[in-house]
């Protein structure tokens, strides 16, 4: 019974879209038939809480069509028993991206929790659609972080922000050792050797022993209010931009087992696009399970990357401060903006 004393009224609540214009949100409870109110809004700021979206008894999810397709939705879950609980969709739905997603509402070992609509990770942006431009403009994104290397940028250029308000900053990840353009026709020609475990991890390793300078300049974004929104990418939207993820998520306190489960995501959002990547392969006659650990997010990977942190490091802080640049003020600040 002590642990249901600590335990909030909601928790676990998520946002899941059903249809264009249609989403059900869920959440668990251990209070029999608990009053639910919830809110509804366009940005987290905006949440309108003069009047109940929806009051719900005793159930633990609600199913809401006809919201408007072309801005998104917050929604905010308060009970008599627990504060409120904003929380939005994690991927957002974009017509040209998959991997599209946002780093709020994950909680902190002291139980804060990362604020919505400031910081995003994803693939790349150059098959975004005119609607996904005025989606995120719609979100006021400020800066655009390019992990791609120079190859990757110029084949694909970003369609983001282009013309329009918004800033878009190269951070090339350029280690020719592992330039995605020639791995992958080395796959196409059905070489695989390379491809093993240990090759997958050196290349997370080298994500932090050589590129701290690049993850430095984006928290010196972050730590600037100005420059929020903030989408951050690189290809596929796992491996490098999983490593930004997982440095972000950490310096705010999220714990390590969240980060895990967040770099896990992108194998549930790609899944589509994989589909139509592995039948290119099979046309070669090369076999899925060979290929695969290069184009998901394997477990091992961002595990041998937290490993790696601790044990050279001393922790994912103090690589921080004594590789990246980032001091203590910035992470003040940064905390003060991106946590609730």
């Amino acid at each position: 019974m002590a642990f249901l004393n600590h335990t909030p009224a909601i928790f676990n609540a998520s946002v899941d879209r059903t249809g264009k214009d249609a989403v059900r949100i869920s959440w668990k409870t251990h209070l029999k038939d608990l009053q639910v109110l919830i809110y509804h809004g366009d940005s987290p700021e905006t949440i309108e809480r003069n009047k109940p979206f929806c009051q719900i008894g005793g159930e633990t999810a609600a199913e809401f069509s006809g919201l408007n397709p072309e801005i998104p939705h917050y929604f905010e879950i308060t009970t008599e028993k627990s504060a409120g609980i904003i929380i939005s969709e994690r991927r957002l739905p974009l017509e040209g991206t998959v991997n599209f997603r946002d780093l709020g509402g994950y909680e902190t070992i002291d139980r804060r929790h990362v604020k919505w609509g400031k910081v995003f990770r994803s693939d790349h942006l150059s098959r975004l659609t005119d609607r996904d431009i005025a989606f995120l403009q719609w979100m006021k994104v400020q800066w655009v972080c390019d992990f791609r290397t120079s190859a990757e940028a110029q084949k694909r250029p970003d369609r983001f922000p282009g013309d329009g308000p918004g800033e878009h900053l190269h951070l090339p990840i350029d280690n020719l050792k592992f330039d995605p353009t020639t791995l992958f026709e080395k796959l196409k020609k059905g070489d695989t050797s390379w491809l093993t475990r240990e090759f997958l991890i050196d290349g997370y390793i080298l994500n932090i022993d050589n590129f701290a300078a690049v993850w430095g300049e984006v928290f010196r974004r972050l730590a600037d209010a100005a420059q929020l929104p903030l989408v951050f990418h690189c290809t596929g939207g796992k491996d490098r931009a999983g490593t930004c993820a997982a440095l972000i998520l950490l310096a705010l306190g999220v714990p390590e087992e969240t980060v895990i489960f967040d770099h896990g995501l992108s194998n549930i959002f790609i899944v589509d696009v994989l589909d139509k990547i592995y039948a290119q392969f099979d046309a070669d006659g090369i076999a899925r399970e060979k290929i695969s650990p290069y184009f998901t997010a394997p477990p091992y990977c961002i595990e041998a990357l937290l490993t790696h942190l601790r044990e050279k490091y001393g922790s994912p802080i103090d690589y921080l401060k004594s590789k990246a640049g980032v001091t203590e003020e910035m992470l003040g600040r940064i905390r003060e903006e991106l946590l609730e």
